[in-house]
């Protein structure tokens, strides 16, 4: 999650897309960076996450996740305990209080707002909602990363998922 400095950019299709890639990808296109992951590999074992704020709270996120505790988001690839440890505790400098749930969801919810809203509280711009193709920005901007080698398989992630990170719905 990321708290956007540009105002008016998630609203306005030109300031929004004249953000830098990273900024783009933290702050309402992190959806389509997820599908263009799972897109990219599609038998990774990867699966989006909906991180949803407690209710009264902002900080919608997408990320996907493996069950080893291996996370990719606009930062690149992390264990998710270190990753969620980072997101809580940014969450709360900016808002004081702030919790989530993790929710799974399907991978069609991410570029349908019909299948979206399957989850209640989900809301997300379809690919066409943009001014250009941001499945294809999302291609490129993956190409930075080195693969879903960069998170290795250990037990030292498996047993880290359970204990610092919220229940996964």
């Amino acid at each position: 999650m990321y708290k956007r400095r540009t105002p008016g950019a998630k609203r306005d299709p030109v300031k929004q897309w004249a953000l830098p890639d990273r900024v783009f990808f933290a702050a309402g296109a992190c959806h389509m960076l997820a599908y263009a992951f799972l897109e990219r590999y599609p038998h990774s074992g990867f699966e989006a996450k909906w991180i949803r704020p407690a209710p009264g709270h902002t900080g919608n996120h997408i990320v996907v996740v493996r069950d080893d505790g291996c996370v990719f988001d606009y930062h690149g690839f992390s264990e998710w305990s270190r990753y969620w440890t980072h997101a809580v505790r940014r969450a709360n400098q900016w808002w004081p209080g702030w919790s989530a749930a993790v929710v799974s969801i399907r991978t069609d919810a991410l570029v349908s707002r019909r299948r979206a809203r399957e989850y209640e509280g989900l809301w997300m711009k379809e690919p066409e909602e943009f001014l250009f193709d941001p499945l294809a920005r999302g291609r490129r901007y993956l190409q930075k990363f080195s693969g879903t080698a960069a998170c290795r398989r250990s037990s030292r992630m498996t047993s880290s998922l359970g204990r610092t990170s919220p229940k996964i719905l």
